[in-house]
């Protein structure tokens, strides 16, 4: 079966969010939203978020899941926003409770976060399925940039998060918390033995350098033979070496400190104050 997919790309973030379509009816899934953010002021916006909503409307789809490929660190989530608007349950794979234990640390949360994955509706695991109207979508665990990153195949479409980029950008990093790019490596090889015809849509784009135009598109075969990291003879031992001298030349995201606080929280802001305010915190020297 061929969804049909609509991408919804974020200038602020390089983030492609998608609406996957049941081609045969009215059944849709969003993977990836984005609910805008200006950390220089700490206001947020809903412009990204309610372009997919107008979308949703104007197309009478019907929103059965919202789907996150991982605990992005880059841009927050829209989930709880787009739910409270068209429905649908948050996913996410069951490693999220690895990665809110962590971070959970970090940010000095206490007692009172839950570390279970219990904010979100559903926690995938390696081979699981479910169904987006009649379309059937399978689960992989494709861990390595983080331990919780999912690639959801529905029909020939896979969403790959921050696992792959454009065959001319490479792969993600894999040097925060719990990352491997030894795992990574893996997982590549994992989407990679998908049937070459398979679309590869990825999360993010950053225009590589000779490229005009931003892509988020490609092929597995594209992918095998392309891929300037990973594709071609390139070998585990050759791509570790790489990516992890790669790594450590790199700056953290932006938005890497309010955007792990919501999303490992499935979205949702930490809870306010007696006053009712939300504060986001900032560890100091801990990242």
């Amino acid at each position: 079966m061929t969804p049909k997919v609509t991408g919804f790309f974020d200038d602020a973030t390089n983030t492609i969010s998608y609406v996957v379509q049941d081609p045969q009816g009215s059944a849709c899934a969003i993977v990836d939203s984005v609910l805008d953010f200006d950390y220089s002021s700490g206001r947020t916006d809903t412009k990204s978020a309610d372009a997919v909503i107008a979308f949703v409307k104007e197309n009478d789809l019907d929103v059965q899941w919202l789907l996150e490929t991982h605990v992005h660190a880059d841009h927050l989530s829209a989930a709880p926003y787009l739910q409270q608007a068209l429905g649908g349950k948050i996913g996410i794979g069951d490693r999220i409770q690895v990665v809110q234990d962590t971070f959970g640390k970090v940010f000095n949360e206490g007692t009172e976060f839950q570390r279970d994955g219990s904010q979100f509706d559903k926690l995938f695991v390696e081979g699981d399925s479910f169904h987006i109207g009649q379309m059937r979508a399978d689960v992989l665990h494709t861990p390595g940039h983080t331990p919780a990153c999912l690639t959801y195949v529905v029909g020939d479409a896979a969403f790959v998060g921050d696992t792959l980029f454009m065959p001319d950008f490479g792969t993600a990093r894999c040097d925060f918390p719990g990352g491997s790019s030894e795992q990574l490596y893996d997982s590549v090889q994992k989407i990679l033995a998908l049937p070459d015809e398979t679309r590869i849509f990825v999360g993010h784009d950053y225009k590589a350098p000779g490229r005009d135009t931003y892509a988020w598109e490609t092929t597995v075969g594209e992918q095998r033979a392309k891929n300037v990291h990973v594709g071609g003879d390139a070998t585990k031992e050759r791509f570790v070496e790489m990516r992890d001298a790669r790594d450590a030349t790199l700056a953290m995201p932006k938005l890497i400190i309010p955007s792990l606080q919501v999303n490992m929280r499935a979205g949702q802001m930490p809870p306010a104050d007696k006053d009712g305010k939300v504060f986001l915190k900032v560890p100091v020297n801990g990242l």
